[in-house]
């Protein structure tokens, strides 16, 4: 408990412009930072790009780190989203570049593991929802790949828990019906 109390310090310490309390509380939050990029990037590259970006996010917008909200959560949200902006990023990219006439890097379904498959197919299922229903993405993201509480959640969304549950749940049922028309 006394490293959630610290790291709630220092980020409260680093939002008023103090240079040291911001080093060591990137230092502290690096490793928490990257496990949660693994939980939603299948690569541990893309995961890594993910945490750098994540990572100069806090330190470039940490002085609007209001204290309203824990600011574990306020990370989980900074670190989902640039997990999903590096998808999405990573995603572009493989779109834009000419297809190879033998594709070197194609996966084998041998090897591949059906978890980092399912994970992509969840990151495209997320994408097609946020084109329809963006007000369904933050609560199941922060819910289901953050593993935020309820509670947390409709804090840091400024939103009645019901409506939280609401949402997760519409959320839920939309990724469910692309997953199945996407097999």
């Amino acid at each position: 408990m006394s490293d959630d109390i610290d790291t709630e310090e220092l980020a409260g310490r680093a939002a008023t412009g103090d240079a040291a309390a911001l080093d060591a509380l990137l230092t502290r939050i690096g490793p928490q930072v990257m496990r949660q990029c693994l939980r939603v990037l299948p690569c541990r590259q893309d995961a890594e790009e993910a945490c750098q970006d994540a990572l100069l996010q806090v330190a470039r917008n940490i002085g609007g780190f209001a204290g309203r909200s824990k600011f574990s959560t306020w990370l989980y949200v900074v670190t989902a989203n640039c997990a999903r902006q590096t998808y999405r990023s990573l995603k572009r990219r493989a779109d834009e570049q000419p297809t190879p006439l033998l594709p070197l890097d194609a996966a084998d379904p041998r090897t591949t593991s059906v978890i980092a498959g399912s994970r992509l197919d969840l990151l495209d299922a997320l994408e097609r929802l946020e084109a329809h229903r963006p007000e369904l993405v933050a609560p199941l993201v922060l819910r289901d790949l953050c593993q935020l509480t309820y509670d947390e959640i409709a804090d840091h969304l400024a939103i009645p828990v019901g409506t939280l549950k609401s949402r997760i749940h519409d959320a839920r049922r939309h990724v469910r019906a692309s997953l199945q028309a996407a097999a």
